[in-house]
């Protein structure tokens, strides 16, 4: 699938230069980026509620792309990808099946975040021979706890965000305080690195459908997470108002073998506010 790379082609490991792509294939035609060298398990990154492809922190892309084949995608619906957004977690991880095959890749591995560990945990349920390594961050699992609470909070900070002209990410993803203010201003700042080939804004009955999803997920009965075999990193901060960060400690729990990180004084995205630390701890990770 990859033998249109020529060998001298110079290796892109820069997110803000990845190249904008397509790949249509089950009626729907999926926008992806791709960069850092071919060959090996490529690493595919699934993203969080109300995002597309320049929702991904550059800081954590870039350092996992300079050893690995880094995707990312907009999955059905969102973005510059095709069709409607499903109303079901489940659904979404078959549309993000689809996409993988469809590049010709029999085995993967994921890097999630937010809702994108919920369709990453349902692919693996579904698909457990496409999937080599699991990275969840900022996420939980079907049935958890106050899932079902997320549009609540997310529609009341998007409302304080609108009051203070702010990104809403600034109050979703970290805490209101002295090194969660700076924190979320160099995160939402680093998000605009990437100048040309921006992706298509979500539209709002994708985000109101992503919500339906997020809360069905919550109420549904909880899986069987000892069959996820797969070697699994889970981190988050410590003070998640979106996916309470108790979730992460009960995938921790649920899920045998796998590794757990909580970074203090940090809220649903405390790997972007830790990102020198956890860029590096991935990497390992998925060397291993």
């Amino acid at each position: 699938m990859n033998a249109h790379f020529a060998s001298n082609e110079t290796i892109i490991t820069s997110y803000k230069d990845a190249p904008a792509r397509t790949i249509t294939a089950g009626g729907v035609t999926y926008a992806y980026r791709e960069l850092g060298p071919r060959g090996g398990i490529p690493v595919v990154f699934f993203v969080h509620l109300a995002a597309n492809l320049d929702n991904w922190d550059p800081r954590i892309v870039d350092p996992i792309a300079k050893g690995h084949h880094v995707i990312t995608f907009d999955n059905r619906g969102l973005g510059a990808s095709s069709g409607q957004v499903p109303d079901s977690v489940e659904a979404m991880a078959d549309d993000a099946a689809t996409f993988i095959k469809a590049l010709g890749f029999e085995q993967i591995d994921i890097f999630s975040f937010s809702l994108g560990g919920m369709v990453a945990q349902a692919l693996v349920a579904k698909y457990p021979g496409l999937v080599r390594k699991l990275i969840l961050t900022g996420t939980g699992p079907a049935g958890g706890k106050d899932i079902d609470k997320v549009a609540g909070v997310t529609y009341f900070d998007i409302l304080r965000a609108t009051l203070t002209r702010s990104d809403p990410k600034e109050f979703l993803f970290f805490n209101r305080n002295a090194s969660g203010r700076p924190a979320a201003r160099a995160f939402v700042n680093r998000l605009k690195e990437r100048t040309r080939d921006r992706d298509v804004p979500v539209t709002l009955k994708a985000f109101g459908t992503q919500l339906k999803a997020i809360a069905k997920w919550g109420r549904s009965a909880p899986q069987d997470l000892s069959k996820i075999t797969q070697p699994t990193l889970i981190a988050n901060g410590d003070n998640d108002r979106m996916v309470p960060s108790v979730l992460s400690t009960d995938l921790h729990r649920r899920i045998k073998g796998s590794e757990l990180i909580i970074y203090p004084d940090s809220g649903h995205g405390g790997i972007f506010q830790f990102h020198q630390k956890f860029a590096p701890v991935a990497v390992a990770f998925l060397d291993r």
